[in-house]
């Protein structure tokens, strides 16, 4: 049993701050085999996650805001933002459950943000998801402008 209490989410988030990545993960799942991926992630103002999908295999991914909130962006093939939305469980939207091979990435609106996230396994990291080619990879100098943009378009 692992209990999801405010020490384990203010443990997490203090990593995250702490980390370059401002970005960090516990998992639940003991394996990569494991049918369903399972784990925290906490994710600080700054974080970028770029925008990926999940196919082949097809996975659902589910985000559920514990504390703080996100901002979820969807994207058509050439990457122009087609939906928009905000989760914060202040305002009475919890979570959202993506469907496979939806161009989709998160934005971190709070600090201390931390979501519950689940999606289909097993976990292999060459076809897990696949990264689009129109924005730029975690890391890379235009990152930063590219989170900024997306900001802009809330």
């Amino acid at each position: 049993m692992i209990l999801i209490d405010q020490e384990l989410l203010n443990k997490l988030s203090n990593e995250a701050q702490n980390s370059s990545r401002k970005r960090k993960n516990f998992n639940f799942h003991t394996n990569f085999s494991d049918p369903i991926n399972r784990m925290l992630n906490a994710f600080e103002p700054g974080t970028y996650v770029q925008p990926h999908k999940h196919e082949n295999p097809d996975k659902r991914e589910v985000f559920i805001v514990l504390r703080g909130s996100i901002a979820v962006f969807f994207f058509d093939d050439s990457g122009k933002v087609v939906e928009k939305l905000t989760i914060n469980p202040k305002s009475g939207s919890y979570g959202i459950e993506v469907e496979p091979r939806r161009w989709h990435s998160l934005v971190s609106l709070e600090p201390g943000t931390v979501v519950y996230e689940f999606k289909d396994g097993p976990f292999n990291p060459d076809t897990d998801k696949f990264m689009a080619s129109w924005a730029p990879e975690e890391g890379n100098a235009k990152a930063g402008q590219y989170l900024v943009d997306l900001l802009n378009e809330l």
